[in-house]
């Protein structure tokens, strides 16, 4: 059964043409990827079906629910982490949850233990006391997925997850993004520049959303993805660094150099 579906979706800026007769169908369950340069559109396609942005032609629909007609009801069952900052590096990450728990309206006795049971999934218990400004990048990005879990989404839309980290940090993202649709049942819907990514438990193909809608021989596409070796940078660099940078196997940087990577990368589209 279809979660997500998209029948010649399209925007246009004016005479430009960001997302072009985009068609996908999504199963429940399903890790989608949308793959693609920067500047393919893949932003522009996440934000029309998050309810962010009008789409110009076509149709979409989450959760049964038109996009453009019914789009509280498609916010109620949706999270959505975007490419820019959205933890508060001042907050322990305890705190970071917390207020996420109260802006979902989740009910006060179920608060805590929601909070506890994201930091445990989330490798993130050991520093659920620290402020997230002194968390290295790859954290970061684990307690803002953490952040969209908390009131148990049907669909989890993720804007480009691992921009700006070391192949270590994305490991551990991605991880933990395979372990949360096995562990929650979570559709997950995400932006990737990464080609390394197919190998990963992707949805077959990817779809560029500048340039077409559904793609046919999605099996075949994402056959090539997957037959690409590794990428011997990210070989030298785990050979060189070992498994583990810092007490949680991971580095990406620090909550500065993140917030300014994330600025860049959206900047650059």
């Amino acid at each position: 059964m279809a979660v997500l579906e998209t029948t010649a979706l399209t925007r246009r800026f004016g005479t430009l043409t960001a997302v072009d007769n985009l068609t996908v169908s999504v199963a429940a369950g399903e890790v989608f990827g949308l793959l693609g340069p920067n500047g393919a559109g893949k932003t522009t396609a996440i934000k029309m079906l998050t309810t962010l942005l009008r789409p110009t032609a076509g149709s979409a629909k989450v959760c049964d629910f038109d996009v453009v007609r019914r789009s509280m009801d498609v916010r109620r069952n949706i999270a959505y982490v975007p490419q820019m900052l959205s933890a508060d590096g001042s907050l322990s990450g305890y705190e970071n949850l917390l207020v996420f728990t109260r802006l979902y309206d989740i009910p006060r006795r179920e608060q805590k233990p929601r909070v506890l049971d994201v930091l445990k999934f989330m490798g993130l218990a050991d520093v659920a006391d620290k402020l997230v400004r002194s968390y290295s990048g790859g954290m970061i990005r684990r307690l803002e997925i953490g952040q969209a879990m908390l009131h148990r989404p049907r669909v989890l839309f993720l804007d480009e997850p691992t921009v700006g980290l070391d192949p270590l940090a994305r490991k551990a993202v991605w991880d933990h993004i395979g372990r949360m649709r096995a562990d929650y049942d979570t559709t997950i819907l995400l932006t990737t520049h990464y080609m390394e990514r197919g190998r990963q438990p992707l949805r077959a193909g990817g779809h560029n959303a500048s340039r077409q809608g559904r793609r046919d021989g999605n099996d075949r596409g994402a056959e090539a993805v997957r037959r690409r070796e590794e990428d011997p940078l990210d070989d030298v660099f785990t050979h060189y660094t070992g498994d583990v940078l810092d007490n949680n196997g991971e580095s990406g940087g620090s909550y500065r150099e993140a917030s300014r990577t994330r600025r860049t990368a959206r900047r650059l589209g």
